[in-house]
Formats: structure tokens, C-alpha cells, sequence
């Protein structure tokens, strides 16, 4: 039985603990600034590596895959080996590989040091939030701190677009990466002095079939539905969707059969944990994928500078750590469903209002999207990962932790991959007709396809052969993200529907 349940007062957090909260929160941060630390970076490192269409993608995204691929594997391991050891393991590693991204000196050398950072990242969220678990056991406490592990991962994930904008400013490209070094290196110190050790005494052996089949579940999966948005539904996409599909039924049988599955099938049988996962992935797909092209879009329509973009992207940080941690003072007074409705109806609205960028009044309208995007969406983790840890038993937390992180972070690449996929589809088509004469062949097919192309392209061409290739551009890009906003609104609206109809008793 949940402790918090007990008829006597559960025991209440010491000063220590609270400690040791700010100590595990805080490499949380790191780790989800690396999903967003790269956009403003994408037009240097595009000029710099000159990767295709394709390529640019995979950097932005690989890093996202990763984290959802390995979470279970490494929630279920740090049962085992113990979730302080695990994430200092995973703190080593990651800082070894922020290193190594810095040093790519090309687009495939990104990738792997991006997928690599992934798998490292993946050892730090689930170990946190199960420490958590495990910490804080009075159920008021809890939620509290898990307001603010989450906050800390909302902050990270927007606050790393303005971290990138001010490194970019005065240093290269690959120089984003090595902020989370001192950082890491920080956790290794004081982690084995601060916090405690949680393991599964009674832990069975690790699945490493059952972890090589997520992952290439959920990267068949993706790469499929790239392939559609990029290419049509060719042979190719159709291939990897099946793929991931067979792949995800096995993996699924297995976990069925065997003694010490990855996944405990058994905490499905609550009726709120799928609906709360699925609420988690249909809300981060919007709240993680539409920055990214607010990134480009000020820098490359608005001309901003990287320094500049960060700070009008900033708020959207201050935004989701103010509604992470108001949220458990919220559902004391009213119902968690309620409160997360009403979220959602407000972020719907944000995201509705994106669609209304202008030439005069882009920046009020914007600033204006973003602020109830992230206000409106700023309750869910909180919500969703306090039912989850409400439902699992303290000695499955690394376990549950795992699959409600995996399902943030799956939404949040899958939202980068979809959405970028479709802006990408939306700006070849349009430009595919824009009659734009004069200009060389060889410049203006790379243009047609992406808005970096078009804007370094641009930059080489006389002023009166830019100017009408930088506004068809523009264009483009305003319409393709038009699209991509639409898109956002009827994910939210569907986490919306979805939190109405299922979990009206929580």
C-alpha cells in the first residue's frame, strides 16, 4: 500500500532531503536543454557541416530517440544496480559525450555523438524522478518535488534555445554542448555525499533483447513516418512502419512471458496510466516540436541574432517552472483533471494564435502564443507523473519513473520529427512553384527545399536576385508553420479529450 495512504503521517522530508532534491533536479535540466539547445544553432552548424535536409533532422532528433529508446532498459537497471550508481554512471558518460558532440567535424560525426548523449541522458531521468519516489514520502511532499523535477525538465527543454543564443554569441557552434560539463562533473562530487542509495533487492536479470526491441521499435517507427512527410508513402516508409509495428508486438509478447519484464504489464491494468500516457505524448508533441521553428523563425524571417532569439524565447521557460510548481497548490483545491483541462484549453488557444504571425505585429502576437502555450501545458507532467508514481510500488519507481519519462520524451521527438517533417513537405511545395529567374540552378535547388538553404543562398546573390528569393522563403516558411500550429492544436485538443473522458475520477 501507497505510503501516503497509511492512517498514521507518513514520515516528512528532513532539510537533507530537500538538498538532495536541488542535486538531482538540476542535471534534469541539462538533460532536456539538450533536446532544444540546438535550434538556434541549426543555421551555423548548417553552414558549418552542410548537412541535407535529412541530415539536419537527425541531428535535432537522434538525441530525442535515444532517450525514448533506452529509458525503459536504464529505469529497470537502476532497480537493479541501484538509481544513485546509475545516474552517476550516466553523468560520466554524459559528460564524455557532450565533449565529443563539441569535437564533430561532420554531419554523420553529430548523430553518433548526439545518439550516444541520448543513451547517457537516458540513465539521468529515471534515476532522478524514482530518488524522488523514494525520498519524499508524504504524499503532499511528493508532489511538491515532483513540481519541481518538472519544472526543472519544462525550463530546461525552453531555456535552452536562450542558453545556445548567448554561447553562440561568443563562441562556435559545437560550444553549446560543453555547458553540460561543469555541471556533470558537479553531480559526481556531491552526488555520492548527498544522495542516498534505492535498489530492488528482489530484482531479476537485466532483458537486453527486450531493450534492442524498443528501440528499434520506436526508430522504425519514426523514420517511417519521416519518410511519408518527406518523401510520400513510398515502399521505404511503409517498410520501416511495418517494421516498427512487428518489432513493438514482440516486444510486448515478450514482456507478457517473461518472469522480469522491462515493462511491468501489470501497471496498465489501472484505468488511468494509458490515458495518462497518452496525454503526456500528444501534449509534448506540440510543446517540444513547435520551438524549434520558432527559432528559425526569428532568426531567419525576423533576422534576429542568436543572443536576441534566446531572450524573446526565454519567458517560455519562466512560464512552465511557474506552472509546475502552482500546480500541486491548484489540485488542492480543485480537481487534477479540472486543472489540466483547463491547461490544455489554454494551450489550444496559444497555439491557435500562432497562426496569426504578421509582418507588423509578429512579435506581441508571438510572445502572446507562447505564454499561454506553456502555461496551458505546464500542468501535465506534474499531474500525470504524480498519478504514475501514485500507482507503482516504491520498488518499481526506476521501472514506472521510465515509462512515464519515456512517454514525455518519446512525444517530444516524435512532435520534432512529425512537425519538422511536415514543415519541411509544406516549404518544398510551395517554393516548388515560386518563379524566382536569374538564379543559378545549383543555388536555387537547395533553396527550394529548406529556409537555411534559401537565406545562405541569399546572402551570395545580388541584392535585387535576394530579395524576391528571401520573401518567397519567407513565405513559404510562414505557411509551413501555420500547418505545424494547426497540427499542435489538434494534438492538444485531443490530450484534452482524452483527459475529459478518462480520467474524470482522478
Amino acid at each position: 500500500m501507497d505510503t501516503a495512504t497509511s492512517p498514521t503521517r507518513p514520515p516528512q522530508a528532513t532539510p537533507r532531503d530537500w538538498i538532495a532534491l536541488a542535486v538531482i533536479a538540476l542535471p534534469c535540466l541539462v538533460y532536456a536543454m539538450d533536446l532544444t539547445v540546438l535550434n538556434l544553432a541549426v543555421p551555423h552548424l548548417a553552414l558549418d557541416l552542410a548537412p541535407s535536409a535529412s541530415q539536419l533532422l537527425w541531428i535535432i532528433d537522434i538525441y530525442g530517440f535515444m532517450v525514448a529508446g533506452t529509458l525503459m532498459l536504464m529505469g529497470t537497471l537502476g532497480d537493479r544496480i541501484g538509481r544513485r550508481k546509475l545516474l552517476l554512471i550516466g553523468a560520466a558518460a554524459f559528460a564524455c559525450a557532450s565533449v565529443l558532440a563539441a569535437m564533430a567535424r561532420s554531419a554523420e560525426q553529430l548523430i553518433l555523438a548526439r545518439a550516444l548523449l541520448g543513451i547517457a541522458g537516458a540513465t539521468l531521468a529515471p534515476s532522478t524522478l524514482s530518488l524522488i519516489r523514494n525520498i519524499f514520502l508524504d504524499q503532499r511532499q511528493r508532489t511538491f518535488a515532483i513540481g519541481v523535477w518538472i519544472a526543472c525538465f519544462s525550463s530546461g527543454a525552453t531555456l535552452g534555445p536562450l542558453v545556445g543564443g548567448v554561447i553562440l554569441t561568443y563562441f562556435a557552434w559545437g560550444a553549446v554542448f560543453l555547458a553540460a560539463v561543469p555541471v556533470m562533473i558537479g553531480l559526481l562530487i556531491v552526488g555520492p555525499l548527498l544522495l542516498p542509495e534505492f535498489r530492488d533487492e528482489n530484482a531479476g536479470r537485466l532483458d537486453i533483447v527486450s531493450a534492442v526491441q524498443s528501440i528499434v521499435a520506436s526508430l522504425a517507427l519514426i523514420y517511417g513516418m519521416k519518410r511519408t512527410a518527406e518523401s510520400g508513402f513510398g515502399w521505404e516508409a511503409m517498410a520501416a512502419i511495418a517494421l516498427g509495428l512487428a518489432v513493438g508486438a514482440l516486444f510486448i509478447s515478450r514482456q507478457r512471458r517473461l518472469a522480469d519484464p522491462m515493462i511491468d504489464l501489470g501497471l496498465f491494468r489501472h484505468p488511468g496510466l494509458g490515458a495518462a500516457l497518452a496525454i503526456n505524448v500528444t501534449a509534448m508533441l506540440g510543446a517540444m516540436g513547435i520551438f524549434v521553428f520558432i527559432s528559425q523563425y526569428l532568426q531567419l524571417v525576423l533576422g534576429m541574432s542568436p543572443m536576441e532569439a534566446g531572450l524573446w524565447t526565454a519567458p517560455s521557460g519562466v512560464c512552465f517552472a511557474i506552472g509546475s510548481m502552482a500546480t500541486p497548490q491548484l489540485v488542492r483545491r480543485w480537481r487534477p483533471v479540472d486543472v489540466l483541462s483547463c491547461g490544455l484549453v489554454l494551450a489550444s488557444l496559444g497555439f491557435l494564435l500562432l497562426t496569426r504571425l504578421g509582418e507588423s505585429q509578429s512579435l506581441p502576437v508571438l510572445m502572446g502564443a507562447i505564454l499561454m502555450m506553456c502555461l496551458g501545458l505546464s500542468p501535465v507532467g506534474t499531474i500525470t507523473t504524480d498519478l504514475m508514481m501514485r500507482i507503482a510500488p516504491a520498488e518499481r519507481a526506476g521501472a514506472a519513473s521510465a515509462i512515464s519519462e519515456t512517454s514525455f520524451e518519446f512525444g517530444g521527438a516524435l512532435g520534432i520529427a512529425v512537425l519538422g517533417s511536415l514543415v519541411a513537405a509544406s516549404y518544398r511545395v510551395a517554393m516548388a512553384d515560386v518563379p524566382l529567374p536569374g538564379i543559378p540552378p545549383e543555388i536555387l535547388a537547395p533553396a527550394r527545399r529548406t529556409l537555411d538553404a534559401a537565406a545562405i543562398a541569399a546572402d551570395k546573390l545580388p541584392e535585387a536576385l535576394a530579395a524576391p528569393l528571401r520573401e518567397a522563403a519567407h513565405a513559404a516558411f510562414a505557411h509551413a508553420l501555420d500547418l505545424a500550429a494547426l497540427a499542435c492544436v489538434g494534438a492538444t485538443l485531443l490530450a484534452l479529450i482524452i483527459a475529459r473522458t478518462r480520467l474524470s475520477r482522478a
